[in-house]
């Protein structure tokens, strides 16, 4: 089966190697044009140490493209984490079609960031969904899905890179599988169901302290690392990434510093604590806690937040 891999990142090379080690033919690979300066792309890099002709539209929505492609003859499209829209004129052009893999288990949570929404808003599972693609943002037929759980201290980067990354990797060559053997199942979103974020930024992960211990832990879980919540400090910014929750602290206001330890610093929430382990200071690095504490910067008592 002639194949097109549509992608880019760390993800799309896995699946690449994979198809590679497996012996798939792998005609061609489409992949996001670099910016000025920027490194070329892992997909793009290992597709050129396949010998594998490389192609990077800057937009999909252009005949020139879809002539591109059908000039190519394949039979299937494989779309590995891919952020420009491809419009059906260029999806349609294999003879079995374009499917792609996105990481949350549609029709909930449609959008660029599925798998930090689920986290912040205290889900006990996600997973991931393998769907054929239309001009709708995540609305195309069902192929297949898989669930995992969100444990009560996964984050962000423990639930993509431990598991729905792997498991994603394992989708796409099972799909293809099922494409293979005319099994592939094309099973219509309930519309009811539906949800959609869009993107999760800086803005969208203030920390408020005068909120439930639970919701606060979860928006740091997930946006833990990109793009990391936040609070103020002096007027400041501080990035809180690694944390835990602890019991509450009698007669604690919000955002107060309740105890500052020799690794940690633990502050008040409502109903409970976060017990900070590593920061990033407007002004500098990710630190661990224990290094952020040794210049002095927080006392018992400090007050966090705008």
């Amino acid at each position: 089966m002639r194949i097109v891999v549509n992608g880019q990142q760390a993800f799309g090379k896995s699946v690449l190697d994979e198809l590679m080690k497996r012996g798939e033919q792998v005609i061609a690979v489409y992949c996001a044009p670099e910016k000025e300066g920027q490194r070329p792309d892992p997909l793009k890099e290992a597709a050129l140490g396949y010998s594998l002709p490389v192609y990077q539209p800057k937009s999909f929505r252009k005949p020139e493209v879809w002539e591109e492609l059908k000039g190519l003859q394949p039979d299937v499209c494989m779309m590995a984490y891919v952020t420009l829209f491809v419009p059906e004129e260029f999806l349609n052009i294999p003879v079995h079609g374009t499917f792609q893999y996105h990481p949350s288990l549609l029709p909930r949570h449609r959008g660029p960031s599925s798998i930090n929404w689920p986290i912040i808003q205290g889900e006990q599972k996600t997973g991931l969904t393998i769907f054929w693609p239309d001009n709708g943002l995540d609305t195309g037929p069902i192929l297949l899905q898989k669930e995992v759980p969100i444990g009560p201290d996964d984050t962000l980067g423990s639930i993509y890179f431990d598991k729905l990354f792997p498991m994603g990797v394992e989708a796409m060559l099972e799909s293809l599988d099922l494409v293979k053997e005319g099994k592939a199942a094309k099973v219509v979103q309930e519309e009811s169901q539906a949800t959609y974020e869009s993107w999760c930024k800086a803005e969208n992960v203030e920390l408020d302290w005068s909120r439930p211990v639970d919701e606060v832990y979860n928006m740091i879980r997930g946006a833990n690392p990109q793009p990391g919540a936040w609070t103020k400090l002096g007027g400041k910014t501080l990035q809180i990434f690694d944390a835990r929750k602890g019991p509450a602290a009698s007669g604690a206001a919000p955002g107060e510093i309740t105890e500052v330890g020799g690794d940690t610093f633990s502050v008040a929430a409502a109903g409970g604590q976060i017990v900070v382990e590593r920061v990033k200071p407007e002004e500098g690095k990710k630190v661990a806690a224990a290094e952020f504490l040794q210049g002095g910067a927080l006392q018992k008592g400090t007050r966090l937040g705008s």
